[in-house]
């Protein structure tokens, strides 16, 4: 079981534990802090975002309280003070394709472990109330002890953007030790088949992207995309990269694939900034349509990534910033 130490510094063992001190009361609401900012004190990760899902209530409950609605598809309220998010809990249920064919039903009736099962993964479902116990019915305290990135449920399948957020995940967590599930690769690897990736907008593919160029080891994300297979899909002209070989007498690793992917990993540790980190990893795109014949040599492949760059780029809706700096090191880095 995995043990904790909360701000009081006392160490908690057991299904539940306090990670947080016990937290105020909101006007009777039945409310519980979920997701990330649970998940990353546990891991003793700074958290700056609080997510709740409040249960039992109504919207009308939740106006007359002084919160205000902010969403579209489901009822989330803002505090009235803090501005944090406030969530009814729901379920969901799959009426049509991509990440956005769903139909939410929320009611007092909803539980909490109704409304955790929706969720990704285990680590992302434990909820604290407002005394400061935990709630983990789909164990993710036990798979973060395990280092293990695992779906909660068979619904996991109907969300395609739940492939690059684990995937992220992913990345986020490497240094920890982290991977990801071999039963929950396999569902990725399902949503893949099935087609569901192109009902993701770029937006939303670039969002994603972007967050993992932030994590310790954005090189990850990559390498968990091309092994469920999305990323010929998502991003081929990365995955266009792998089984192309380089001369060994620079490239001692030989495939562009990995070259691609270790620069990834240096350019994390050498850079926070994200334009950097991007550059890196779209530096060599030329190489992949370099033809076999022509093969380890790859001239003109500077000349032809630059084109290859300004497509994706447009395609994915990358901002001008990161287009313009990995322009620059595709036309330069061979000089």
């Amino acid at each position: 079981m995995l043990a904790v130490k909360s701000s009081s510094d006392k160490t908690f063992r057991g299904d539940k534990l306090q990670i947080y001190d016990s937290l105020p009361k909101e006007n009777g609401l039945q409310r519980y802090l979920v997701g990330g900012a649970v998940r990353d004190k546990l891991l003793n990760i700074d958290s700056y975002d609080k997510d709740w899902v409040v249960v039992g209530s109504t919207p009308q409950e939740m106006e007359s309280l002084g919160f205000t609605a902010v969403g579209k598809d489901f009822p989330v309220f803002l505090h009235p003070k803090t501005k944090e998010e406030h969530a009814l809990a729901r379920t969901e249920r799959k009426s049509g394709s991509g990440y956005t064919g769903f139909e939410c039903y929320f009611a007092p009736d909803v539980s909490l472990e109704e409304d955790l099962m929706r969720r990704d993964l285990t680590i992302n479902a434990i909820a604290q109330d407002d005394a400061g116990n935990l709630h983990d019915p789909y164990h993710g305290q036990q798979d973060l002890s395990d280092r293990i990135l695992r779906h909660v449920s068979d619904a996991f399948v109907e969300d395609p953007l739940r492939v690059l957020r684990v995937a992220r995940f992913a990345a986020k967590l490497h240094h920890l030790g982290f991977s990801v599930a071999p039963e929950t690769m396999l569902m990725m690897s399902e949503i893949v088949e099935s087609g569901e990736l192109a009902h993701l907008t770029a937006e939303r593919v670039w969002q994603e992207w972007h967050k993992s160029l932030s994590t310790p080891h954005p090189e990850v994300f990559l390498s968990v995309l091309r092994e469920c297979g999305a990323l010929a899909v998502i991003l081929p002209e990365i995955d266009a990269l792998f089984g192309v070989p380089q001369p060994e007498k620079w490239h001692p690793e030989i495939d562009t694939g990995i070259h691609t992917l270790m620069v990834a990993q240096q350019a994390a540790l050498l850079s926070p900034s994200l334009p950097v980190r991007f550059a890196a990893q779209v530096h060599d795109l030329g190489k992949g349509v370099t033809p076999q014949a022509e093969w380890p040599s790859h001239k003109m492949h500077c000349h032809t990534g630059v084109k290859i760059i300004k497509k994706l780029c447009e395609r994915v809706r990358v901002p001008n910033e990161f287009r313009d700096l990995a322009l620059l090191v595709c036309e330069q880095h061979s000089n």
